[in-house]
């Protein structure tokens, strides 16, 4: 049926000439849904700091910017935090679509995007970014690349890149090209990263028993590689252009902690039978065994504009990606160990888990611009089908479809106003199932397993012992977002915005039932979940003159039903005694009123010296989430001063950054605090013309130069996973 659909897409396109657009007041981004996006809202990483910078996950490239931060779990995993908003409730896109992976089922899942090639990263903090995404009440982040070429390359361009990292003896090389051939343009690019585990600074401990506090300088489990392959082709012309692109993306990551490793392994075994007969075996078990993932993604995308300009439509700009995700997390003995030992655990026997996700979205926007307003009318359509099986499945295979019809103008009032506004209608389909097993549970104890499993064929039990439920979810939310600008001097700058956006409730917070054991919990969904509400205020002063500028922020965020996850009391657990959680802790998504507020301040100059410029500044950002009845949102930012003075030139910059992160002691019931850390980083990077059209860029990189030890609050496994050490790499990149 795909390629089917494919044929249909592209015969279609001939004749309905991505949401790519460039922004007035920023430079080109690929924002899709309005010209005219104020500079408070939209923030940029751009190529060379992303080219000059060492290889990191998505989120720890953000991490440096005020109001984010990252959900690490170990190197290879970086979920962005937006003013304390993660998961579902933050948007990862790529040129503007979301983008369809599993991360959101899992801490420990990776997100998958194609970090190769990339022109920049954009980033949108608040519910305002309704624009873009459906129920972002966080915001989104946006990896723009330039696979499928907008407009006409004008010479061809080959980069080769290579990079090393000290920390985890890690290489990586990159290719990229681009070129137009005979009236196509055409590009390709290639990326290959090899990373081993990681050190940890001295006198980090990794763990809390006993057995596992000796250092041993590096943390187990957190190698990973990738690579990554892409192919771009479009045509461009007066009437618009169209593009046809395909990308492959390869993964293989290691967990560094598992909530399994403290949960079914000492079930299955009497404590102290098995402290007797296995001395060594928890000292050396996480040593000795790999708990990795691997993930394989396909994505073919379509995109194109066609340009009318008449008098009520002046363009279209369509879209069509589809995409196939797998994703396989395994447990596997490292080779040689417990060769001598009669150990037949079924922790270490079992098979992969897989999850899948098949996608494909497909949407264009309608521009109606005039002389004096900018109207563009949105649609969208969304199908998703989400799938895990195998050992570890906590949920049933579970479907979504989103429609969204959108309208969004812009404009001035009068000489000093200028004000933003959109609305979304989004009409959500969630179908799934929760399997309770009980009886099934109660049925074992009362036959010996032996004579059960004769008796009983596995698919026949299940089948007969398990209860299913089927729950099929019509959701209709409608959401909006209006912001004011003006001008209140030429050095001054004041934006208010309001919005009220609804994010309606995940696949896995209404279907999970099972054991996750990235958060060492049996997580319950909750099939009744209604839809977050988002009441959103950010108000925003810039003022810049004569080299200096400084922005303050404050921001409140009022979620009416916020969904979140609670672990069982003691009384809970005894009333549960009976039930089956595999020796996890019980938790239950539950939603209740909720509140987050905070600020965003930044200070700063620009002065010449030495035939340069210089620029010193220094940020602070803070945010606090509580729950309308008592307690705290976990996982919160702690507040944090950034540091910044770079010296730059025509052929070289020196950066160097300080990020003061203080202790996190307002914590929800079941966490602990975060000590306070300093991460000191450094980069310098040369410029070398070889001739006309050739360059040589050569990068020094240093990260966490003061080998603090540091725990990131906003990480789920924090305590056993401490960032790495002092990092010492270098970049070259080389242009023809």
């Amino acid at each position: 049926m795909r390629p089917i659909r494919y044929l249909l897409c592209i015969a279609i396109s001939l004749y309905i000439p991505i949401f790519a657009e460039e922004i007035e007041e920023v430079i080109v981004t690929s924002s899709f849904l309005t010209e005219s996006t104020d500079s408070n809202q939209l923030h940029v990483i751009d190529e060379r700091e992303l080219r000059e910078d060492a290889t990191e996950s998505l989120g720890s490239s953000l991490d440096n910017l005020l109001g984010i931060s990252s959900a690490d779990y170990g190197a290879a995993v970086g979920q962005p935090v937006i003013r304390g908003m993660s998961g579902s409730r933050v948007k990862v896109l790529n040129n503007g679509i979301v983008n369809r992976d599993v991360s959101g089922l899992g801490p420990d899942h990776s997100i998958e995007i194609d970090m190769n090639n990339v022109q920049q990263i954009e980033v949108i903090k608040g519910p305002s970014s309704l624009l873009y995404a459906n129920g972002a009440i966080g915001g989104i982040v946006n990896v723009v690349d330039n696979t499928i070429a907008r407009t006409d390359i004008s010479e061809s361009d080959l980069r080769v890149g290579l990079e090393s990292q000290s920390v985890n003896d890690g290489q990586s090389y990159d290719l990229s090209y681009q070129n137009n051939l005979g009236g196509f343009n055409v590009s390709a690019a290639f990326r290959d990263s090899e990373f081993d585990n990681f050190d940890i600074p001295t006198g980090a401990v990794i763990h809390d028993e006993e057995e596992h506090e000796e250092n041993l300088g590096y943390l187990m489990n957190s190698d990973h590689e990738a690579s990554s392959k892409s192919l771009g082709i479009s045509k461009v012309g007066d009437w618009g252009h169209i593009g046809l692109s395909w990308k492959n993306l390869d993964s293989s990551y290691g967990i560094p902690f598992h909530g399994e490793e403290h949960g079914d392994h000492d079930e299955e075994h009497g404590d102290d039978d098995h402290d007797e007969e296995h001395a060594d075996h928890d000292e050396d078990s996480h040593e000795n065994e790999r708990i990795f993932a691997s993930t394989e993604v396909d994505i073919i995308n379509l995109e194109g504009s066609f340009n009318l300009d008449n008098n009520w439509v002046k363009g279209i700009n369509y879209f069509l990606r589809d995409t196939d995700y797998l994703l396989w997390e395994q447990h596997a003995e490292v080779e040689g160990a417990h060769e001598e030992e009669d150990h037949d655990d079924d922790h270490h026997d079992e098979g992969p888990t897989y999850f899948t996700n098949e996608s494909t979205e497909y949407g264009a926007v309608f521009d109606l611009s005039g002389e004096s307003l900018t109207q563009k009318v949105a649609i969208n359509f969304m199908q998703e089908d989400v799938s895990i099986v195998g050992h570890e499945s906590f949920m049933n295979p579970a479907e979504s479809e989103e429609m969204t019809l959108g309208y969004f103008v812009s404009g001035k009032l009068g000489d000093s106003f200028k004000i933003d506004f959109g609305i979304r209608h989004d009409r959500i389909s969630r179908k799934g199932s929760v399997t309770h097993r009980d009886e099934h549970d109660d049925h074992d104890e009362e036959h010996g397993d032996d004579d059960h499993d004769e008796e009983h064929g596995d698919d026949d039990h299940d089948e007969d012992h398990a209860e299913i439920d089927y729950f099929d979810h019509d959701i209709n939310n409608t959401s909006y977002a209006l912001t004011l600008s003006r001008e209140i001097t030429n050095s001054l700058k004041a934006n208010v915005g309001v919005a009220f956006v609804e994010r309606a409730p995940s696949v896995s917070e209404l279907f999970m039932n099972g054991p996750h054991l990235a958060t060492a919990r049996f997580e319950v969904g909750n099939p009744t979940l209604d839809s977050e509400q988002s009441q959103n205020i950010d108000l925003n002063f810039q003022y810049q003159k004569n080299g200096f500028f400084a922005n303050l922020t404050f921001f409140r965020n009022n979620v009416n039903d916020y969904i979140y996850l609670l672990d069982e009391t003691e009384e809970e657990h005894e009333e549960h005694e009976g039930e089956d959680h595999e020796g996890l802790v019980l938790a239950n998504y539950l939603q209740q009123d909720a509140s987050l507020d905070g600020y965003e301040f930044e200070i700063g100059t620009v002065f010449e010296l030495a035939n340069g410029d210089i620029s010193v500044s220094y940020g602070r950002d803070s945010v606090d989430g509580k729950f309308d009845r008592g307690g705290r949102i976990p996982r919160m930012i702690p507040t944090r001063n950034i540091y910044d003075i770079a010296y730059t030139t025509n052929n070289f910059r020196a950066a160097l950054t300080l990020k003061s992160v203080d202790k996190q002691s307002q914590i929800a019931e079941q966490e602990t605090t975060s000590e306070r850390y300093d991460m000191l980083d450094l980069r310098l990077t040369r410029t070398f013309q070889l001739n006309s059209k050739s360059e040589l860029n050569v990068s020094l990189f240093g990260k966490n130069l003061l080998d603090e030890i540091a725990r990131n609050h906003t990480s789920f496994v924090k305590d056993e996973v401490p960032l790495p050490g002092r990092n010492i790499g270098i970049r070259i990149n080389m242009n023809f």
